[in-house]
């Protein structure tokens, strides 16, 4: 099937007596077994749930990988993923990540035994002169956050194929619809399900697949020692977003393109990072490995005055955490997704205090001009005061 259509149909026709179109909903916590000898599919929630299950199977089918788990959070998730490794274990991680997979690294799993090398994985070479012998996976974002910088996954997978090392991905930004990473040879696909798959900033969950039956069983192992699972609600609320991400995603990256091509001609805007526009150092790259650059951009203003003068006036987009909901959100990731990173590694990696990222959502795009337009007017006043 199409995508489009494997997005409503897969993991959600009818398998219920009663022939439910939506997903049935199973808020319980154990099951009743027929032969306490052999207990069936289902025993405890915490080991599996058929909500759950619908999502996990739906995730990996639209991944195109083996196995598909479902987690608490975007958070739990990554932290799942990294308990696959041990203590002494090495691994080459984006110099532009998330700030709470940078915390985790080098916070819990630093204290832990885990050892991380940031790279800018967008250069072949320098991934390659920074493995060890005791590298064991290579973890990358494209396009990345905030920066949107672009890393070619086929590039980074034959490297690690030829190193006998994994390649985890997180691909929130894109999702299924526009990236499929296990395609280009990658081993984990991670999501923070919260973002656009979910869609409507009403739940928070994390969702990852695996490309190996066996890799899925040992991260399923994980998940199911630690606990840390999507209840039955947020699944069913995931499931119910998900059926029309295709739609949703299409419509707010239209927008997306609009609105980084105005901001990049407007001068009191320094730059802008959207793999969509032809002069983004990753343009050709992402137009080859996925089906479009995204929904999500972020620009620099001329300081972090006049950030703060933008924010303060800006209307349509809300000003907040997160992204990828049907309203257009627009954050600060040096107080906020990057407010883990210390200041002088944020300037390393060029987050600046005057940096802005915003997700834009479903609304017209004439209207969210018209409203960063008065907002660009008063960072620039800002600034000339």
């Amino acid at each position: 099937m199409d995508l489009t259509t494997l997005l409503i149909h897969g993991g959600q026709d009818p398998d219920e007596p009663y022939g439910d179109l939506s997903l049935p909903l199973h808020p319980t916590s154990t099951f009743a077994q027929a032969d306490p000898a052999r207990p069936g599919r289902f025993d405890y929630a915490r080991s599996g749930n058929p909500t759950r299950q619908a999502v996990e199977s739906h995730i990996a089918a639209l991944e195109g990988g083996a196995r598909g788990l479902a987690f608490a959070s975007g958070m739990a998730a990554i932290t799942s993923v990294l308990l696959l490794f041990s203590p002494g274990d090495h691994i080459l991680a984006g110099r532009d990540l998330y700030g709470g997979a940078y915390r985790a690294l080098t916070t819990v799993f630093a204290r832990w035994g885990l050892e991380t090398t940031f790279v800018d994985t967008t250069d072949p070479g320098a991934l390659a002169a920074a493995v060890t012998p005791r590298t064991r996976a290579i973890y990358v974002e494209s396009p990345s956050n905030p920066l949107l910088t672009v890393t070619d996954l086929g590039a980074v997978a034959a490297l690690a194929k030829a190193q006998g090392l994994l390649v985890i991905v997180d691909n929130t930004f894109l999702t299924p619809v526009l990236q499929r990473p296990l395609a280009h040879g990658c081993d984990i696909v991670l999501h923070s399900a919260t973002k656009f798959l979910g869609g409507h900033s009403d739940l928070v969950a994390g969702l990852a697949v695996t490309a190996d039956a066996a890799l899925g069983q040992k991260l399923y192992a994980v998940q199911n020692t630690c606990g840390a699972v999507l209840g039955p609600q947020d699944c069913w609320l995931l499931a119910r977003g998900m059926r029309t991400l295709a739609v949703r995603l299409a419509a707010e990256q239209e927008t997306a393109r609009e609105l980084a091509t105005w901001l990049a001609g407007r001068p009191e805007v320094a730059r802008v990072h959207y793999p969509g526009l032809p002069g983004h150092p990753g343009h050709a790259i992402q137009a080859r490995q996925a089906d479009g650059p995204g929904a999500v951009l972020s620009f620099e203003l001329q300081s972090a005055k006049a950030a703060e003068a933008f924010m303060r006036t800006v209307r349509l987009p809300k000003v907040a955490v997160s992204l990828g909901g049907v309203e257009s959100i627009l954050s600060y990731p040096a107080a906020m997704s990057h407010a883990a990173v210390p200041p002088a590694e944020r300037a390393k990696r060029g987050i600046t205090d005057a940096l802005l990222r915003l997700s834009v959502g479903l609304e017209s795009a004439a209207d969210l001009k018209d409203d960063l337009g008065r907002a660009v007017g008063a960072a620039a006043e800002a600034e000339a005061g």
